[in-house]
């Protein structure tokens, strides 16, 4: 009777040894877990508040140009990252940038500063 009792526990125990917990980050190629990227609007000074004709002066023609409603959103993509420029009137004035949305190309997140900063250095807005 021992025998027929011992062997599913130790059958159990063999099987609870194959699963493994679930603690940790996932871990991104290249070996290191995903950093939170900081929300703050320090260094976006150039960009917030711009209308459409400013920020094509500043990054060049938009890649993308998505009108909703009088929303509109303008991307520019650059091969550090890509940068969306949400615009919406206010008060009848002409759509100006409220928000900003920066990532690698790659789809991770990046910080939008420094996104900003690459941009307005690419050759001719590309």
């Amino acid at each position: 009777m021992t025998r027929l009792i011992a062997l599913p526990l130790l059958a159990l125990t063999l099987l609870a040894g194959c699963t493994v917990p679930q603690t940790a980050a996932p871990v991104r190629s290249g070996g290191m877990a995903p950093v939170p990227v900081p929300y703050t609007s320090v260094g976006l000074e150039r960009v917030i508040g711009q209308d459409a004709a400013g920020l094509t002066k500043l990054f060049g023609t938009p890649d993308a140009d998505v009108r909703e409603g009088t929303a509109r959103k303008l991307q520019f993509q650059g091969s550090f990252c890509v940068l969306d420029a949400y615009l919406y009137p206010k008060d009848g004035v002409e759509p100006r940038v409220t928000y900003l949305d920066a990532r690698e190309p790659d789809g991770s997140s990046i910080d939008r500063a420094s996104c900003v900063a690459a941009l307005t250095r690419r050759d001719g807005g590309r």
